[in-house]
């Protein structure tokens, strides 16, 4: 098929246009009442169309999960950071999304549905193998596995305390002090505390 110079015809744009109103709905579905709570027909009430054309672009709700948690952390190259400045750099990393986009962002939609959906957990047990740990390997050292999982375990407790549970103490703190209090611990998981 050729494309005008003016791109692609006006049924792709629609379309496109279509399957992104549909993936900010269900992020947004996701991330507020979980995978169980969450329906076909409340994602396309959200997005005001039909919920046969959820069905259409996406399958069914386990397949419209996957889509709406395809999670790049786009995490720094640590390798390229000073030893002494990586747990910081770890921790401004997350803050900087979470703060930047707290209810759409897509890890915390994760974890949220995480909790209750084996599916779910399945998909965060895969980003955080595939993505932190072999991001962590330079900076962890030794047991750089077990540190790894420790890191992400301290930074998912950060992300429910703070985004979803939202315990008083953690969420009024501001990010730098969260950056002074957290990186430490970071630090010390890393075995350079």
């Amino acid at each position: 098929m050729t494309h005008s110079i003016d791109g692609p015809p006006a049924a792709a744009r629609r379309s496109d246009r279509t399957k992104a109103l549909i993936l900010e709905a269900a992020r947004r579905r996701f991330a507020t009442h979980g995978f169980e709570r969450t329906t076909i027909r409340a994602v396309a009430a959200d997005a005001e169309i039909d919920p046969s054309m959820v069905m259409r672009y996406y399958g069914n709700k386990a397949q419209l999960l996957d889509a709406a948690l395809d999670i790049d952390l786009d995490l720094p190259d640590l390798s390229a950071v000073p030893a002494a400045d990586r747990a910081e750099a770890v921790v401004r990393h997350f803050l900087h999304r979470w703060e930047r986009d707290g209810t759409g962002d897509a890890l915390l939609l994760l974890l949220r549905s995480a909790v209750t959906n084996d599916h779910a957990a399945e998909r965060m047990h895969a980003i955080f193998a595939s993505q932190v740990a072999p991001a962590l390997a330079s900076a962890a050292g030794p047991e750089a596995a077990v540190r790894a999982g420790l890191v992400s375990a301290q930074l998912l407790g950060l992300a429910l305390t703070r985004y979803i549970v939202r315990i008083p103490t953690v969420a009024e703190l501001s990010p730098e002090q969260i950056v002074a209090t957290l990186t430490p611990a970071i630090q010390a998981t890393l075995g350079q505390g």
